[in-house]
Parts: C-alpha cells; sequence; structure tokens
C-alpha cells in the first residue's frame, strides 16, 4: 500500500506548494514542480519513482494536453503556422549547433557531440501549456504560436535522432523514409479521423445509459489518438493534443471540459508535475558542475533566442517573441525520452546521463516564472 502513501502526499504538497507560488506572484506550477525535487530522492526522500508513479504521470500529461487541444482556437492556429513553423526551425538549429559545441568542449566524440545538440533540440510544452492556461493566455497569438511550433519540433527532432542513430551505426536497420511515412501517414488519419470517425464514436458512445458516457468517450478517443501517435513514432502528448482539438469540433465540448478538469487536477496532472521532480538525484554531480551550468545557460539562451528569432522574422514584436521563445525552453518529458534513447544506444555518456537530467529539470523550472514575466504588462 506504498503506493497510497505516495498518492497523500503528492496530492496534499502539490495543492500547498501551488497555493504558496500563487502568494509569491508565481505561477502554481512552479511549486508543484518544486514539491517533487523535495519530495524525492534529491532532498527528502520520501516519495521514489516506481511503475505506479510513472503511468498516472503518463495519463495525467495525456489529460493535460488533450483539455489543452480542447481549448485551442483552431482558427487561431491555422492562421499562425508560418509562425509556428518559424520558431520550431529556429528552435532546433540554434540549440543543435549550441549542444554540439558543448560537447566538442568538454571533449565529448563527434556523435555525441551531436546527440547533445538533439537532446538541447527538443521542446515540451506540457509545462507552458499549464502556464498559459493558468493566465488565460492559451488562445492569444502567443500561446497558438507556441503549441504549434511544439508539434513541428516534436516531428523534426524525432528525424534529427533516427539520422543520428542511423549514422553513428546504432540503429542501422531504421529507414528514414519509413520515418517520415509514418509521421504523414499520423497527420492524415488524425485529420479525417477528426472530421469523420471522432464525431461518430461520441456521437454513438455519448447517449449510452450508463454514467458518464460521455466523459468515457472522450477518454477513448484521446488514448486511442495517444496510442496511435506513440506507434507512429510520434509523442503520444501530440496524439492527446490532436484528440483535444477533434472533440472541441463536436458539440460535446464543453461537457467534456467540464468534466474532464476535475478529473485531471485532482489526482492526475499533480502526479506528472511531481513525477519531473523525481528524476533528480546530485550524486555524483559535483565534479561535473562546470558542464551543468554551461549546458543549462547554453539549453535556456538557444531556445529563447532561437525560437524568439522565429517569430520575429514571422511578424512578431520583440516582447511577443520573447514570450514565444520563453515557452519553448522547456524540456521536460521529451527530452528525458531522448536521453534514455541515447543512454541505450551508447550517444549519451553513462556518466553524463545524471547531469543532462539536471540541466532538463532546470529548464522545466526556469520556464513558468520566465513565461509569466515576459507575459507582464510593459509600463
Amino acid at each position: 500500500m506504498e503506493f497510497i502513501f505516495y498518492l497523500v502526499l503528492i496530492l496534499l504538497f502539490t495543492k500547498l506548494a501551488g497555493d504558496v507560488s500563487l502568494r509569491l506572484g508565481q505561477p502554481a506550477v512552479l511549486g508543484k514542480l518544486i514539491v517533487g525535487i523535495i519530495l524525492g530522492p534529491a532532498v527528502l526522500g520520501w516519495v521514489h519513482d516506481s511503475e505506479f508513479i510513472h503511468y498516472i504521470s503518463e495519463i495525467g500529461v495525456l489529460m493535460l494536453m488533450f483539455i489543452a487541444g480542447l481549448e485551442t482556437d483552431l482558427d487561431q492556429l491555422r492562421k499562425n503556422w508560418k509562425s509556428a513553423f518559424a520558431v520550431a526551425v529556429g528552435g532546433i538549429i540554434l540549440p543543435f549547433v549550441g549542444g554540439y559545441f558543448i560537447g566538442d568542449w568538454f571533449g565529448f566524440s563527434y556523435y555525441n557531440s551531436l546527440f547533445m545538440g538533439v537532446i538541447l533540440s527538443a521542446t515540451s510544452v506540457s509545462i507552458s501549456v499549464q502556464v498559459l492556461k493558468d493566465m488565460n493566455k492559451l488562445n492569444s497569438r502567443e500561446g497558438s504560436t507556441i503549441l504549434g511550433a511544439a508539434v513541428v519540433d516534436d516531428i523534426l527532432v524525432v528525424v534529427l535522432l533516427a539520422v543520428l542513430m542511423s549514422f553513428s551505426g546504432t540503429e542501422a536497420d531504421m529507414s528514414l523514409g519509413l520515418l517520415i511515412g509514418k509521421k504523414v501517414l499520423f497527420f492524415i488519419v488524425a485529420i479525417l479521423a477528426g472530421g469523420f470517425l471522432v464525431p461518430w464514436v461520441m456521437k454513438w458512445l455519448a447517449p449510452l445509459r450508463v454514467t458518464e458516457a460521455t466523459i468515457t468517450a472522450a477518454l477513448v478517443v484521446c488514448f486511442g489518438y495517444a496510442y496511435f501517435a506513440e506507434l507512429m513514432g510520434m509523442a503520444g502528448i501530440i496524439g492527446a493534443f490532436a484528440a483535444g482539438i477533434a472533440i472541441s469540433q463536436t458539440p460535446f465540448k464543453h461537457t467534456v471540459e467540464e468534466k474532464l478538469e476535475p478529473i485531471a487536477y485532482s489526482i492526475f496532472v499533480p502526479v506528472f508535475f511531481v513525477s519531473i521532480g523525481l528524476s533528480v538525484s546530485f550524486t555524483g554531480v559535483g565534479g561535473q558542475l562546470g558542464f551543468v551550468i554551461a549546458v543549462t545557460l547554453v539549453a535556456i539562451l538557444s531556445k529563447l533566442l532561437g525560437g524568439g528569432l522565429g517569430a520575429r522574422f514571422t511578424g512578431f514584436n520583440n516582447r511577443s517573441s520573447l514570450i514565444i521563445g520563453s515557452g519553448m525552453i522547456s524540456r521536460g518529458e521529451v527530452a528525458l525520452i531522448i536521453a534514455a534513447a541515447g543512454l541505450e544506444s551508447g550517444l549519451l555518456l553513462q556518466q553524463y546521463f545524471t547531469s543532462v537530467i539536471i540541466v532538463v529539470i532546470v529548464t522545466t523550472l526556469v520556464t513558468p516564472p520566465l513565461l509569466k514575466y515576459m507575459f507582464r504588462e510593459p509600463k
């Protein structure tokens, strides 16, 4: 029954920490992320990562991105697709180059240095989504661009990783054409299903004379999309986001949104926030402090400037460009997955794995206050 004790600690302390963060003028999500570090092995050691925590947090991040899709203004997203693409490309080029030179500077091999570039190119906007929601900016022009850029970023980084693994010989059988084809297939199926299958599924399942048929039908769509995205080599969060957009075009949008948020934010999403902090361990990092500081600075500045320049070149003013760049900084669970893949393939050296994880966590912690600061009203 240890997992019940974990739940008690996580649910109690995330709510308390979120309240303290708000009182201090910071987004609630910042306190929840810090709680994960405090409760986890890095500080108190009261909560440890486990299969239970992993699965609950997976559901939590899928629900978070599904709700973001539900609340997304599709017209605004379509309107800003060029900016989203430019932001994604800019937010990959600078971090990739910066990551490569950092690796080279610290004596990494050619392929190990390239992999550092791939890790720093990743973006996860699940944390940014929460901050944007808290500030009612999810459907702003900046918010829509951040969401769109994250989708493009996910595709490009997965392709980059596949190319690197192919050339380095760690995944010789991987076909680049097949990889890109699967991504294209995902979007074709997701769009067609959103227009035809999803409305039919909701219309068929929602009237069933059982408890909460509508919300169950929505979750079937959400998890079905996420699973299909994973099969096609995409992050499950992209599938969940696409599912949310699909259901937002049906008459069931408001019912689903109203009933899903209490479920998601009462248990699943808090566990996701805490699970990020549980990855932190300071063991053996003392000798790599210079590496951690250098990579962290490059990680933050390269995304801020790369994403910001992409926005600036497509018509955003300086303030909006910095907002968008800030929203792309968090590497989150996407970089954690890439780091694990790199460790397994030998592209990330074992002795640097913990330091890289700490850099990923720091970028995630920096994003909420920075995003809020950038959104402040100019005096």
